[in-house]
């Protein structure tokens, strides 16, 4: 899985970065087959966020924005919200999709 980190408006410290490879490669471990995930922390005026965007297969997205204090508990909660998400998708049933190649008869 393609993985990649990036800051807007500001510097993330060696650890975060650290901390956030873990958390995303916790995550590839749930996710059906995941392609890539992006991560994004930005720090703006009311104080930190972080986005993550988790691409699996067939399609699916996977998209979790939390905003915090800091950069460590904004991750904290962008990840709880996206398990949330992988836990509802592994539940939902599957759509079957009908052949269409034979001609009825």
């Amino acid at each position: 899985m393609q993985t990649t980190i990036t800051a807007r408006h500001g510097e993330i410290p060696a650890e975060l970065k650290a901390r956030a490879e873990q958390v995303l490669d916790r995550l590839s471990k749930r996710a059906t087959r995941p392609t890539s995930a992006h991560l994004t922390f930005d720090t703006g005026a009311p104080g930190a966020s972080a986005e993550i965007v988790l691409n699996a297969a067939h399609g699916a997205v996977h998209v979790a924005k939390a905003d915090a204090e800091d950069h460590r508990t904004a991750l904290d909660r962008a990840l709880a919200k996206l398990q949330r998400q992988l836990d509802k998708a592994e539940t939902r049933p599957q759509a079957r999709r009908k052949r269409s190649g034979a001609a009825p008869s």
